[in-house]
């Protein structure tokens, strides 16, 4: 009896998904679940694609299973989970076997994962994947992180399953250690942003504008054919546009406005703190997820305060106003989150290639954009560059940041939710200072800690007359 080519232990969603996705592309894979019945059952509905599944009811019975030298995918639960699994598989495979760990984990335990790894002379890849249920099943993005060997041993299963765009297979590898899982991160990263930008383009419609879910609906519609054509933006319509089958009602108006988070937005965050990159749109848009959870602080202050939204009058924003500034914001959104992989790329020594993230994100994964076709020729031409610089996005953001200034501005003074917008106004205004305001607080520094400031008119540190 051949062996398979592949293993994978964990069989939830996305580990189901993968495994079908593997299978239907040709290759034969053998998989395990902690629950035996779990793994029994996923190999009876997998129907034609049965005959490439190999079900195993044991860790030595997959082992087994898989031709050498192995590869195992791993689709657990990040963090302790992980060590776990790999604890119990690694004494049971060889030297050449190698681990690939495809969960959402955070990048720095990634790479304390590669360094044991290396340490005892063993494989070990760290795989982001993006797109969710349908991507896992169908062709998801695929972001490697680890030794280029060992990723070149996998490359042609895991390009095979990927998302395509135009014949061009959406997964590459990254770099070393914890590159891929990093820079899966900051895709969540800006997929939080751009999902709170367009939350909040919808609160403007449906608060300030009185506008209905159908109303909402059909201006998404009409902007996926324009510049934002992208995977949320498309969704946003079709979300607006259902109706729900047990009141009548639109969806949209019978969910709780409470927003959930699995914690790699917040990684983002974090990461750029260390780094000293800033991400104030991604930042605004993990602190709304952070106070739509206050839903009964949030009550009590309506009942302080009196509510926030007050309609703006006729003709205040046109639809227009609210893509031009969905455009400004989301270019502003993705200029960040490249900067913040440039910093980490220098940080960590890993040369990640930023024309193929972005090509690796025009397929399969959540923030899929017809926008990164571009950014790819920006980043092959100037890979270090902020992309606002780049002539194409530079005069995007000439035509359109007058509105995102324009709604932010309206916005405020009606008491309208906009903080990633006017983080992302505000960040422009900040990158055209030549001169900013950062000299008082040094001045202040040094005034309190003696910690020295640099003159205009001469090198060297300095401190002030604070003492006559």
């Amino acid at each position: 009896m051949s062996k398979s080519e592949i293993g994978l232990i964990g069989l939830g969603t996305m580990g189901a998904m993968l495994s079908l996705n593997i299978a239907e592309k040709g290759f034969a894979i053998s998989v395990f679940n902690r629950t035996s019945s779990r793994t029994q059952k996923f190999h009876e509905e997998a129907g034609d694609l049965a005959e490439r599944i190999t079900p195993c009811k044991t860790l030595e019975d997959l082992v087994a299973s898989i031709a050498e030298p192995r590869a195992i995918i791993l689709m657990v639960p990040a963090g302790a989970p992980v060590d776990e699994q790999i604890a119990a598989l690694r004494p049971l495979l060889g030297k050449d076997d190698l681990i690939i760990d495809a969960g959402n984990a955070n990048f720095r335990d990634t790479e304390a994962r590669a360094a044991q790894a290396e340490a005892d002379g063993v494989p070990f890849l760290g795989i982001g994947v993006s797109g969710g249920e349908e991507g896992a099943r169908h062709g998801p993005s695929i972001m490697g992180g680890g030794r280029k060997d060992a990723w070149d041993r996998v490359a042609h299963i895991l390009t095979a399953i990927a998302a395509d765009y135009e014949g061009t297979p959406c997964a590459t590898w990254m770099g070393e250690g914890g590159a891929g899982h990093f820079v899966k991160a900051v895709h969540n990263g800006i997929e939080y942003a751009d999902m709170q930008m367009i939350a909040e383009i919808y609160g403007i419609m449906r608060d300030g504008q009185g506008a209905s879910a159908s109303d909402c609906a059909a201006a998404f519609e009409a902007w996926n054919d324009g510049p934002l054509q992208s995977y949320l933006i498309e969704i946003s319509g079709k979300v607006a546009a259902a109706t729900d089958d047990q009141t009548g009602k639109p969806v949209l108006d019978i969910i709780q406005d409470r927003a959930g988070q699995k914690g790699t937005g917040r990684w983002t965050v974090i990461e750029a703190q260390h780094l000293g990159a800033p991400v104030p749109v991604i930042e605004a848009a993990v602190a709304a997820r952070n106070l739509s959870a206050l839903k009964a602080e949030r009550e009590r202050g309506e009942a302080l305060f009196g509510a926030s939204p007050v309609a703006l009058p006729d003709g205040a924003l046109s639809r227009d106003d609210l893509e031009q500034a969905l455009i400004a914001g989301k270019i502003m959104c993705y200029a960040q989150g490249f900067q913040l992989l440039n910093a980490a790329s220098a940080e960590f020594g890993w040369g990640l290639p930023m024309p193929e993230i972005a090509r690796v994100w025009r397929e399969g994964c959540i923030i899929r954009s017809t926008m990164l076709n571009d950014m790819a020729e920006a980043l092959t031409a100037a890979p270090q560059d902020n992309l606002m610089f780049s002539p194409f996005f530079a005069g995007l953001i000439e035509a359109n940041a007058p509105a995102l200034r324009k709604v932010v501005a309206t916005a405020v003074s009606h008491g309208l939710q906009s903080p990633a917008l006017a983080a992302g106004l505000s960040y422009f205004d900040a990158m055209r200072t030549g001169r900013s305001t950062a000299n008082m607080i040094q001045a202040q520094r040094d005034f309190f800690g003696a910690h020295s400031f640099q003159r205009v008119d001469k090198d060297g540190a300095h401190h002030g007359p604070w003492g006559l």
